[in-house]
């Protein structure tokens, strides 16, 4: 009966790894990692794209449409986007692992509208790089470092990355910021560091943060944490140094205590967090 709790449990954790994000129905970003396949939509939203324009955000980072059989490989590993977009030689279609009533039309495979004669048309895309990772990872170590894109200089535009922290069960994330200089406005829409209390960056919004003010310390309150990095096509600055650390969890005496936020110029939107 535990072994089949204990199962139970890692099945409802995978589970949590699934959600509604933007309208699109996707999961955790390392998937994409893994497969060198990822999804990208317009700066402006789904479905914007036309087919030139999808050829050209790929290339931009240095890949190019995935073909079909890139994205079906990617699928079978786990990569499930409820989101149609171009591939290699003008085809559509989106990848599905977990079939839905709004989302495949009940099944499984690639979902393919097929080569479409009309390149204007508006879709999202499926880029290709295995390579192309300059900045994000997946790390599993008791503590790290890690900083944004060309650290010490200045951060480049046009950037996306993802950090995702996975420690042992039972153990949670002590995030702290060692330099913070991010591009200034007041809801940090231009360029940002968003933080998840969860396995990717669906659930568990912490915040948005922009300014040259450190954030207060942050702590997981599981064993997995997302970070996102984001830069638009103007206006850069100095960067980032985040570390973390492993830690026992939290006493339930002192859950809750801690609910301030940093104010200075360092803007963010917030959601739950705990601090130190």
């Amino acid at each position: 009966m535990i072994i089949l709790i204990y199962l139970f449990v890692l099945l409802w954790e995978e589970a949590q790894g699934w959600g509604f994000k933007n309208g699109i129905f996707h999961n955790s970003i390392w998937l994409e990692q893994a497969a060198g396949v990822y999804h990208r939509e317009a700066r402006s939203g789904k479905y914007k794209l036309t087919y030139a324009e999808a050829k050209a955000v790929c290339e931009f980072e240095g890949g190019r449409l995935a073909t079909y059989k890139q994205l079906e490989a990617a699928r079978k590993i786990g990569f499930h986007v409820c989101a149609a977009g171009w591939m290699a030689k003008g085809r559509v279609g989106y990848p599905i692992v977990k079939p839905g009533p709004n989302c495949g039309f009940g099944k499984t495979g690639i979902i393919d509208y097929g080569v479409r004669l009309n390149r204007s048309e508006r879709w999202d895309a499926y880029c290709f790089n295995p390579h192309a990772k300059e900045c994000g990872g997946v790390f599993t170590d008791p503590k790290q470092i890690f900083k944004s894109p060309g650290f010490p200089n200045e951060y480049e535009d046009n950037q996306v990355c993802y950090w995702h922290i996975r420690l042992k069960y039972g153990q949670r994330i002590h995030l702290s910021f060692l330099d913070f200089d991010i591009e200034d406005d007041p809801g940090c829409l231009a360029d940002y560091v968003e933080i998840y209390d969860s396995y990717d960056d669906i659930h568990g919004f912490v915040g948005r943060y922009c300014g040259d003010e450190l954030p207060e310390d942050i702590i997981s309150t599981g064993n997995v944490m997302t970070l996102k990095f984001l830069s638009d096509a103007s206006v850069t600055a100095g960067g980032f140094q985040i570390k973390y650390v492993a830690v026992d969890p939290v006493s339930k005496s002192s859950q809750g205590k801690n609910t301030s936020t940093t104010t200075g110029n360092t803007n963010f939107l917030a959601g739950r967090f705990s601090h130190l």
